[in-house]
């Protein structure tokens, strides 16, 4: 028996330290494999092969008779000892490749090497990379995996800003500047298709310009910023481009590409965290062999790895520790426990009522005010306009750090805090949002009138998706 298998293929006659090692799934693996491979080099012993050429890290890859592919070297499911044998053997049998197959073999390498620099430096280039690798090394994968959400939640908004600026914002500029055929938008002599802004007339004080950049009222909501602004219908030019179908478009398309990402990017997930629970014990043996980035040369980023492996092992072994403590509980002590996790989901759910409520007050009572239209001191008003943005900061200010002291009574395991506080902080921002546009939608359908001849009340609100967009 080889030096390197005697590692995981114990001889009977060695100690039983190597006992032990009997227990590795590794061990396992590896004499599945060694099966399967000295079964398909009897089958395909009398075949030929074709030649093809792996150097290291640059393995190629050669069709066979069978039309598959060779597996580069690395990626054989064998020993150093036999991938160093199958690479000598590729060797041999390339080196009589001349003419067009060795220029191929040379493109094709030049080809891979140029893809894996070019992944590279497009790694280093990630937004907040160093800032993410700091949070990884100090609370692990489980805070790592929301940071790297919200990036990426950056990266969305911001292709969605792309989209809206090339097709919508950029054509309505171009116009603006150039001697284009335009056709507006006709309002048919109809009141709701009426809408004249509300800039400020004759001497305007400096504190209302201030008022007016904060809450985008007055000179803003005649700019690109607004949907009122947006009067144009088609551009005539050597083609005619319809303003309206264009916004549709743009909208629905950055929705679907939203959820094709969101989907795919849970499915890569979701297949690694699958991967990662099937076994706990492989859990283990996978960060203690095999946990090691060797291609680390940097001291900071290796101080970072290690804490974030020590880190993961703490936790795991806290879950360890967590579950056993489960297992072992009595019928009264789950009982207990079981009616103490629904006390406190049912103390959240007030604490969510509470804050709802609390936004829906203080919106109602914002858009009464500013319906009344009286002067009074600057900072008061624009305390009033700003009352639903500051209720709702102070909701999600407040209810994380209840959300935290209630956890800790719950008796969950640390990885399942995490992501319960996670999940009930994420609905409280996302609920609160639709809270407000409720709130928003209720004053704004509300007319003093029996019923609104435009479907919401035009007066108050001249064009409600502007007012809306101030709102958000």
């Amino acid at each position: 028996m080889d030096a390197p298998d005697a590692v995981f293929v114990p001889d009977r006659r060695a100690p039983s330290s190597h006992l032990l090692l009997e227990q590795l799934p590794s061990y396992q693996s590896l004499l599945y494999r060694r099966k399967t491979s000295s079964s398909s080099r009897r089958r395909g012993s009398g075949r030929g092969r074709q030649p093809s050429i792996n150097s290291g890290k640059w393995a190629e890859q050669k069709p066979v008779h069978s039309g598959e592919e060779l597996k580069p070297v690395r990626e054989l499911p064998k020993s150093m000892q036999e991938k160093q044998h199958e690479k000598q053997q590729r060797l041999q049998q390339g080196g009589a490749l001349t003419g067009w197959g060795l220029w191929r073999l040379n493109v094709h390498r030049s080809l891979k090497r140029l893809k894996e620099d070019g992944m590279d430096v497009l790694s280093s280039l990630q937004l907040w990379r160093a800032d993410i690798h700091l949070i990884e090394g100090m609370f692990g994968t489980g805070i790592l995996s929301y940071f790297s959400f919200l990036r990426f939640l950056v990266l969305l908004n911001f292709i969605m800003f792309l989209l809206m600026f090339v097709f919508v914002m950029l054509p309505v500029i171009i116009t603006s500047h150039s001697t284009h055929n335009i056709t507006y938008s006709s309002s048919n002599g109809s009141e709701c298709s009426v809408y004249l802004g509300s800039s400020r007339q004759g001497l305007v004080v400096f504190h209302e310009h201030i008022t007016d950049l904060l809450s985008g009222t007055g000179f803003l909501e005649h700019t690109y910023l607004f949907y009122g602004y947006y009067k144009l219908e088609f551009i005539h030019s050597h083609f005619t481009y319809n303003l309206p179908l264009a916004y549709l478009l743009a909208t629905i398309t950055y929705l679907l590409l939203s959820l094709v990402w969101i989907v795919k990017r849970s499915a890569a997930g979701f297949k690694r965290k699958l991967i990662q629970d099937e076994d706990r014990f492989q859990s283990f043996c996978n960060k203690v062999f095999a946990g090691w980035d060797f291609c680390i040369t940097n001291e900071n980023a290796a101080r970072l790895k290690r804490s974030s492996l020590l880190y993961e092992l703490k936790m795991d072994l806290e879950e360890e520790r967590i579950k056993r403590k489960m297992a072992n509980r009595t019928r009264g002590e789950k009982c207990r426990i079981y009616a103490l996790r629904a006390a406190l989901n049912l103390f959240v759910m007030a604490v969510l009522v509470a804050c709802f409520y609390c936004i829906y007050v203080a919106t109602v009572f914002s858009q009464r005010k500013q319906a009344e239209d009286q002067k009074s001191n600057f900072l008061l008003e624009l305390v009033v306009e700003y009352l639903p943005s500051i209720v709702i900061t102070l909701a999600n200010f407040i209810t994380p750090l209840i959300f935290n002291l209630i956890i800790s009574f719950e008796d969950y395991s640390p990885a399942f805090e995490i992501r319960f506080t996670l999940m009930r902080c994420v609905f409280m921002r996302l609920a609160s949002i639709g809270v407000l546009l409720f709130s928003l939608w209720v004053q704004i359908t509300s007319c003093a009138a029996t019923d609104c001849p435009c479907g919401y009340n035009h007066q108050l609100y001249p064009c409600w998706e502007t007012h809306v967009g101030q709102e958000m």
